[in-house]
């Protein structure tokens, strides 16, 4: 067997072998995540439930108000006084 084909095969192999590990990495990275916000949700439902609100209406607000954040700010890019 050449050289030159030993050499590209033995590359070939170290390269499938480290995109296995970073697959594997990145699909242990995601389920961390999932688990984390799984472990948020109903937390976040409990509080906003018990402060008599539902989660859909406290996304609403937060939308809102993300919007008038956003709005100030183009305010603020093109120069008008608020």
């Amino acid at each position: 067997m050449e050289p030159t084909a030993v050499i590209a095969i033995t590359a070939l192999a170290g390269l499938l072998v480290t995109l296995a590990a970073l697959l594997r990495a990145w699909q242990g990275w995601l389920q961390l995540k999932r688990t984390e916000l799984e472990s948020r949700l109903p937390q976040r439902a409990a509080v906003s439930q018990s402060e008599g609100g539902s989660p859909e209406g406290a996304a609403r607000i937060e939308i809102a108000d993300l919007k008038e954040r956003i709005r100030k700010l183009e305010a603020i890019a093109s120069g008008v006084d608020l």
